[in-house]
Formats: C-alpha cells, sequence, structure tokens
C-alpha cells in the first residue's frame, strides 16, 4: 500500500488525470439516472410506444421536426417546453419517450418534466438519428 501511495504523490498529475478518466467513465454509464431519469434505445422506445402507449415527445426546431420525426409524435421546442407545460398534463400518466436530434436537447427536457412531477420520463438514446439508424419509420407531414 505505501507503493501506492508513494507513486501516486510522485506521478501526481498522472494519478490525478487517471482519477478524471475514471469519473468521467462512471458518469458516462449513470448520467442520466442521476439526473432522475433513463434512456432507451429506439427499438426499446418503440416496445414502450406499443406496449404502454408512451408519447413520443420531440423537442427539436419546427425546421427539424418538418424534416422528418416520429409518427404520431408531439412537438414542442425545448425553448418553448416551460410555456406549453399545461398541454402535457393530460399525459401525465403516460410513459414519455423524449427526442431530439442526437440525446442532448431531449435530455434537458426530460429533467424539466422530471421537475414537473412526470414520472415516467424516458430520454429517446441517440435521438432521432439512431431511429433512422434503425430503419425506423418517420413521417414528413
Amino acid at each position: 500500500m505505501a507503493q501506492y501511495i508513494e507513486f501516486a504523490s510522485n506521478h501526481l498529475y498522472l494519478f490525478l488525470a487517471l482519477a478524471a478518466l475514471l469519473v468521467m467513465l462512471v458518469m458516462s454509464f449513470l448520467g442520466d439516472r442521476l439526473r432522475g431519469f433513463e434512456s432507451r434505445t429506439p427499438i426499446e422506445a418503440v416496445q414502450l410506444i406499443n406496449r404502454e402507449d408512451a408519447l413520443v415527445l420531440d423537442v427539436r426546431e419546427d425546421n427539424e421536426y418538418k424534416s422528418g420525426h416520429v409518427v404520431n409524435s408531439l412537438h414542442i421546442p425545448l425553448g418553448s417546453l416551460a410555456a406549453r407545460m399545461k398541454e402535457l398534463e393530460k399525459y401525465k400518466a403516460r410513459p414519455i419517450v423524449v427526442g431530439c436530434r442526437s440525446g442532448n436537447r431531449s435530455g434537458q427536457a426530460c429533467s424539466t418534466l422530471k421537475k414537473q412531477g412526470f414520472d415516467k420520463v424516458y430520454n429517446l438514446r441517440g435521438g432521432i438519428m439512431a431511429w433512422q439508424s434503425d430503419n425506423l419509420p418517420v413521417s414528413k407531414d
């Protein structure tokens, strides 16, 4: 044990870099759970939609949504989410799968929904890009 302490003190920068990498690795695995929600792959999201009547909430901007979105999804841009929260109240008992282009903005939206008392909130892992990569249908209406 003394050798480890001596190594750490002699190579402080290497030891701190290792510690930072370990923290980042753990955060990448637990990130969403630490923020209070879970992520679902597109296939898992389809199962939630089919089995539990989940709502798909698309938080992308208007032009992104028009270029292709999950069929029957509700569109509320992230910047408008707080102001339009009442529109979602009727879906509070249902699971909500939140998606964006890649999964970052939808993570912010998931946090907002959890703070507003929505229990079953899931981030679409990889966003609409992952959805399309899995050859799942999109609508352009």
